[in-house]
Parts: C-alpha cells; structure tokens; sequence
C-alpha cells in the first residue's frame, strides 16, 4: 500500500494514545450491531474505509464478512492493537495511523473506497472539523459512495457533542453532492451502559 507522506499530528492523538492503555468503555471487542445489520443488508460495497476505527473490531469482522478493509486512527496505540488482532486472528485487514480530516490525500495516493464506516468518530468532532470532514469525504468517494455513520444522539442543543439526522442533513445533504440512504434511531454500546445513537447512510450523487 502506498500513502502520501502523513497528516500534521494533532495533539488529540495523545489524547486517545492514554486511553488506549487499558481498555476504553467505547471498545467492546467487537462491532456495534448496527453496522452487522449493515453488513447483512448487503448495502456495503468494498473497498471500506474505516475512519476513527480504535483496535478494529468493525474493521476485522468487515474483513472477515470478505470486504477489502483499510482502518484508519489517530491513535498508534489503537493501530499497534488492531494489527496484532489481525496477525492473530489471521483476518487481512490492513490499519494505518492517519488522521480521518486528511482522508482526501488516500485518495491522491490512488487508494479507491466505495464505503466508509463511522463508529462514533463524527460525534466527537468540533464545528470546524465536522465540516471539514464533509469535504473530504466528497473528495475521497466517488459518486454512488456510501457514508455510514453512527453516533450519541445529541441531548443537549447548547452542545456541539452527539449528532442527528438533521444536523446530517443539513450539512451533506443541504449543501449539495449527497442525498440521504437511510436514518434509524438505535443504540450505542459501551462496556457497561448503552446510550440512544442514530445511524445514519449518505450517498455521493
């Protein structure tokens, strides 16, 4: 696999670095089940994309459903894990440390996906960046792309945290190249708790 050189190093990558020491309540060893129905409904086209994928447990199990996969993460120690999972598990999905808000430069590499997976990525994101990511995305995938993303659904509308269908809308959709697959209410699952999350699909047109 070839890639430009990396991104700038965001501080938050040591951020995620400690978090990864143990074991974060957001990593479940193995997928949300959201992105299994996703899975079984056979809307995902490969080759995937998996932006913000931790230790990889979506990335290995899209792998392992026979999808050509490339997990992305900020964090090394994150990255470290999921490639030590995939030796173990002999499952060939590929990860790299990279930052999901230079995704366009895969693409300048020649690196092709037809779908990128988000699990809970999106609803950590600030204002700026949120949009950014929006025109990366439409950078990195070409028409007839599909863009899932799952997420906290925001509780509090004095805050930027969490995300809705309409926020999703608004900044895809609104604003031209996408129209919207699929939004559903469900849940994300953490070690101990689960909290109300909607999943989303966006398709370039």
């Amino acid at each position: 696999m070839s890639v430009p050189l990396p991104p700038p190093e965001r501080p938050l990558s040591d951020v995620y670095d400690a978090a990864y020491t143990g074991v974060p309540n957001w990593d479940i060893g193995r997928p949300q089940r959201a992105f299994v129905r996703l899975a079984a409904s056979g809307l995902l086209r490969g080759p995937v994309l998996d932006i913000g994928c931790g230790t990889g447990e979506l990335s290995l199990y899209l792998a392992r459903q026979g999808y050509d996969v490339l997990g992305i993460d900020l964090s090394e120690l994150a990255i470290r894990q999921a490639r030590e999972k995939a030796r173990w598990r002999g499952i060939p999905a590929e990860f790299l440390v990279w930052d999901a808000l230079y995704v366009s430069r895969l693409a300048d590499a020649g690196l092709r996906f037809r779908t990128v997976v988000d699990s809970a990525m999106f609803h950590v994101l600030g204002d700026a960046e949120r949009d950014r990511l929006v025109g990366e995305l439409r950078a990195l995938l070409p028409p007839g792309g599909l863009y899932c993303v799952l997420g906290d659904a925001r509780w509090d509308d004095r805050s930027i945290y969490g995300l809705t269908p309409a926020e999703l809308r608004r900044r895809f959709v609104e604003r031209g190249g996408w129209r919207l697959a699929f939004a559903e209410e469900t849940v994300f699952e953490r070690r101990f708790s689960s909290s109300r999350a909607f999943f989303v699909g966006l398709r370039r047109v």
